[in-house]
């Protein structure tokens, strides 16, 4: 209950004070489309961990792009959930295009501000059923930002999804198992030791869906996670299509839909 108290007043405080783009400057929403700019492709970490499903994200972890992510996380500044969700509905979208065999790499360029608007332009050529899963964050962590950054990261891109007419539902079904170790500063060895066994399926989690489960989480770096979190989901029984992030780190191959 804190944690929505928390997200509320978050919410109100950066309505009522005047905005600037935290990448520009320039006077309006927190982060302008032309600092987003979002490049859906498939980033994938090198070397990847074992189980890693086809990861796809927005944007490199750079720029006004992380700076954005830190803000949402670490300060609060919650109304930086919907671009960023934006980005990461749009670049789903792309990814489930292509893994459908319609990918639209050759499509022309769209107007910035109408890609944000309405990320693909229309409707997906194939509807595609996805339960959209977040990573789940440590309870350290839900304790000390106040919110959920992924879990609202995910509710908000799973509206977009069906918006764009994919038939996507959120499935919030992992959880932590056992308390993990600091990721900072450790190897990708050393990450997939620390975050072995670490997550579950909740004895809360609904029935499993039939749809594949397209995984969420906000940055990518060396997998390890999305590792975890597909092996969890697979012992269960459970079809992982998919991760999509909002950046993933420079420690990955990249191979853009289009050019940067």
């Amino acid at each position: 209950m804190l944690v929505l108290v928390f997200a509320a007043l978050a919410d109100l405080a950066d309505l009522a004070l005047p905005q600037r783009c935290l990448g520009c400057g320039t006077k309006g929403p927190r982060l302008c489309g032309t600092c987003l700019d979002p490049v859906p492709a498939r980033r994938m970490p090198r070397p990847a961990p074992d189980g890693l499903p086809e990861c796809w994200s927005a944007a490199d972890y750079t720029g006004a792009v992380r700076e954005a992510i830190v803000a949402y996380k670490e300060r609060g500044q919650t109304t930086l959930a919907h671009p960023l969700a934006t980005a990461l509905a749009f670049t789903a979208c792309h990814a489930l295009a292509f893994t459908a065999g319609h990918a639209a790499a050759d499509r022309p360029a769209t107007p910035l501000g109408d890609r944000l608007a309405t990320p693909l332009g229309d409707r997906p050529a194939t509807p595609v059923a996805v339960a959209v899963v977040p990573v789940p964050s440590a309870r350290r962590a839900l304790r000390s930002r106040g919110h959920d950054p992924v879990g609202r990261l995910a509710a908000l891109a799973v509206r977009q999804l069906a918006a764009f007419g994919h038939r996507a539902e959120l499935w919030p079904a992992l959880g932590q198992a056992r308390q993990v170790g600091d990721q900072a500063g450790l190897s990708a060895t050393q990450r997939a030791a620390n975050l072995a066994a670490s997550l579950r399926v909740t004895p809360a989690a609904k029935a499993r869906p039939a749809a594949p489960v397209l995984l969420v989480d906000d940055i990518v770096t060396t997998g390890s996670t999305l590792a975890e979190a597909a092996r969890t989901l697979r012992v269960h029984g459970v079809d992982v299509l998919l991760a999509v992030t909002v950046a993933a780190t420079r420690r990955r191959s990249c191979n853009p839909l289009r050019s940067h």
